[in-house]
């Protein structure tokens, strides 16, 4: 009885939108898992995981987590919220790049255009690190990473209204700080998911 209590107590709204995020049109390249979603930040929460591969090299890898509280959360100035995480290895000189930090904020916003998901109070950062090895490392020679870290929240005048196209900018970008270009117009993702629902 307590499990039976326990799917009652979940929203219709957050089960049509997670149902929503699993059938999201994501890019080709991005391999998803469902994974444990964070228990703390809000009353119910769904998580997955991707990773970029390209002839089964991993080019970048991230997280898409959907937030609910039903009652409200004024700094989200909503019931949802969107919090991704994206990670990708780079060129040494692009890490150098002082503009690079903007450039991946814009991957993100782009992304969410291009699904014409509408969102407001974003926030995140942009982290980008170059390391350089030295003395017996010099050898390994340098590398660098981008990062970022983002959380939005998404416009949906109806229950499940735009939370898939929210799921499918996240693969975007990820793609987009893989290097990878833009879809051509016309052409349509194919799924690719591991993990079992």
């Amino acid at each position: 009885m307590a499990v039976r209590s326990e799917i009652d107590r979940t929203p219709a709204r957050f089960t049509e939108a997670v149902e929503q995020v699993r059938q999201a049109v994501l890019r080709p390249e991005v391999v998803v898992d469902e994974m444990p979603a964070p228990q703390r930040i809000a009353p119910h929460a769904f998580a997955m995981s991707g990773d970029v591969l390209v002839d089964d090299e991993e080019l970048a890898t991230g997280r898409f987590i959907l937030l609910h509280d039903p009652a409200g959360n004024d700094a989200w100035g909503g019931t949802f919220r969107c919090v991704t995480f994206a990670r990708a290895d780079i060129e040494a000189d692009m890490a150098a790049d002082p503009s690079l930090p903007a450039v991946g904020w814009s991957w993100l916003t782009e992304a969410l255009d291009a699904y014409d998901s509408e969102y407001s109070a974003a926030s995140g950062s942009v982290t980008v690190v170059r390391s350089e090895g030295f003395g017996e490392m010099a050898e390994d020679g340098g590398d660098a990473q981008i990062e970022v870290r983002a959380s939005w929240t998404p416009h949906m005048e109806e229950p499940t209204t735009g939370t898939g196209g929210h799921a499918g900018a996240w693969s975007n970008l990820l793609c987009a700080i893989a290097g990878l270009p833009p879809l051509a117009p016309g052409v349509i993702p194919l799924q690719r998911r591991r993990g079992a629902r």
